[in-house]
């Protein structure tokens, strides 16, 4: 049977490259713009290159490996650019995994060098400002975020059950609030067992810390953790 080739205009109206198209699109408005005003169609050529290449660099920083279609949040998508950044350290992870027979889920369960950690990721109203009271109790304006904190510690714990029975011994897993938006008075804050800060802080939070495990304990977790804390949503 003869192979039928697609041609040029099949494949630019394929939704699979519904991000050429808007690449193409920049690069020819920049290169019309350009050119006609500085009376050059050199110039504008290379300015449409230049446009181009931007665009190809921000889709690449800014592309995420969890689906538009299932993200619950800005903020899962801001930490998931950060943890990015840890896999050439030898960091693993895991995003919207769920707790089995429950509605609760752990945004990002991170793997690596310095230990596990669970890290729930919270968008909130930058207008509001964010307190704690003796360490036991906080707030985002009158708001007391207990129910939130005790989640997930809650999500922790029962992930370092899952997991540790799962290989036969006990794996520690560090629960941590992820705020973005208002501004967080302190750099880390231990609140209720959970470890609260500022969202752009997840990096420096994990690997500030001394290193506990080699990389074959790094990748029996994961694989432990892969295996008994499902996907939230359908894999592609």
């Amino acid at each position: 049977m003869p192979v039928r080739r697609a041609s040029l205009r099949e494949l630019f109206d394929d939704p699979r490259y519904g991000h050429l198209r808007r690449r193409a699109l920049i690069a020819v408005i920049v290169g019309v713009v350009a050119g006609v005003l500085l009376a050059s169609w050199r110039l504008g050529l290379t300015a449409a290159v230049l446009a181009a290449v931007a665009d190809t660099v921000v889709r690449a920083r800014s592309h995420s490996t969890v689906p538009a279609w299932r993200r619950a949040s800005v903020a899962e998508r801001r930490t998931e650019a950060q943890l990015k950044g840890l896999e050439r350290r030898g960091y693993r992870t895991l995003h919207a995994r769920a707790i089995p027979s429950s509605e609760a889920q752990i945004d990002h369960l991170v793997v690596g060098p310095t230990g596990v950690y669970a890290v729930d990721s919270e968008k909130w109203d930058k207008r509001l400002p964010v307190r704690v009271q003796s360490h036991r109790k906080l707030f985002h304006g009158p708001f007391n975020q207990k129910p939130r904190l005790d989640e997930a510690r809650w999500e922790a714990a029962q992930a370092s059950e899952l997991i540790g029975k799962a290989l036969g011994r006990e794996i520690t897993i560090i629960p941590s609030l992820a705020i973005y938006g208002p501004a967080i008075p302190w750099k880390i804050l231990n609140v209720r067992e959970v470890d609260v800060f500022d969202g752009s802080r997840v990096r420096k939070w994990i690997t500030k810390r001394e290193r506990s495990l080699t990389a074959e304990e790094i990748d029996t977790i994961y694989r432990a953790a892969a295996e008994v804390l499902p996907a939230r949503y359908p894999e592609d």
